[in-house]
């Protein structure tokens, strides 16, 4: 009965803290925060779509970034076919991807273990593949936006402050989203068929089904992600989708906390500070990071979350 207003707090705490982030900015004269702020908000909507399937269904799939670029990509090709509205923007990018999760899913969970990891890997990998080939989009090279998103035909996003709390709105939303989808009975169904599958058929429940949902839901959610990474960063690229961005959300997962979707969001708001921070000090910093990322899982299997509740 604890957890869930301790979890509230923490959450309105987080969110309340991205809020007021662009104000302390302008404070310190320095927009640089705001840009980095939203690419943290862009990875802690893919890393809380992950979390999704990986904390609640058991699936680890290895292969997420494909949806990152999806999204991204989504962006690039109706942009240059002269639609730029977020709306048009983020529905296309979440019918892609659900179709792609829905394929490359319906294959993926023929397997289990090992064997999903390595094929949700080969398929993602095949999409990165494709768009390197992709020469119209600059291949390899990837693509420039000449412009961002348009909100209604106006240039909203153009300003980072607005780029920024539209991500921001979007996280929030996706949080509340799989809060109450992890809540409800098919959020229980999954959860029961990660910690028994043959219990959940023998009364009466079809574990491929409601793991397949989940799967096309989460990609739909990074496909999101992959939207406002685009109009981020004003660029495309394969590079979005190959597998180190794939461990990167892995974890980004592991840091917060798996099986928490509050924990996935801070595990890459850390990941990514600790990222900038790193790299400032040292070239090498992604050896700190590692260290860093084992002092937690040892001293910490939950994650950060984990540390923090058991203080609360």
């Amino acid at each position: 009965m604890r957890l869930i207003p301790t979890r509230a707090w923490a959450a309105t705490i987080l969110f309340a803290a991205f809020a007021i982030l662009p104000l302390i900015a302008e404070s310190l004269d320095d927009n640089y925060l705001v840009v980095i702020a939203t690419r943290i908000l862009a990875y802690a909507i893919a890393a809380l779509a992950l979390d999704l399937i990986l904390g609640y269904g058991g699936m680890v799939s290895f292969g997420h970034a494909a949806y990152l670029g999806i999204g991204a990509y989504s962006v690039a090709i109706l942009s240059r076919a002269g639609v730029t509205d977020l709306a048009l923007h983020l529905i296309a990018a979440m019918v892609a991807a659900g179709l792609f999760a829905l394929i490359t899913g319906a294959i993926s969970l023929r397997t289990k273990g090992i064997y999903f990891i390595m094929i949700t890997l080969a398929f993602a990998q095949m999409a990165y593949f494709f768009f390197i080939s992709l020469s119209a989009y600059g291949g390899d090279d990837g693509v420039t936006l000449n412009e961002r998103s348009t909100v209604f035909g106006q240039p909203l996003l153009e300003n980072d402050r607005g780029l920024y709390y539209t991500a921001l709105v979007l996280l929030v939303g996706l949080y509340l989203l799989a809060v109450a989808i992890t809540r409800s009975r098919f959020g229980r169904v999954l959860t029961g068929t990660r910690e028994n599958p043959v219990r959940m058929r023998a009364i009466g429940y079809s574990p491929f089904r409601y793991q397949l949902t989940a799967y096309v839901i989460s990609g739909c959610m990074a496909a999101v992600a992959g939207v406002m990474l685009a109009n981020q960063t004003n660029y495309v690229s394969p590079a979005f989708m190959d597998w180190h961005r794939s461990g990167e959300l892995v974890v980004m997962v592991v840091f917060g906390g798996i099986g928490n979707l509050l924990g996935a969001v801070a595990g890459a708001t850390v990941a990514l500070l600790l990222e900038e921070w790193l790299s400032v000090l040292t070239d090498h910093w992604p050896l700190l990071f590692g260290l860093i990322l084992v002092l937690v899982v040892l001293y910490s299997r939950d994650g950060l979350s984990g540390f923090f509740r058991r203080r609360l």
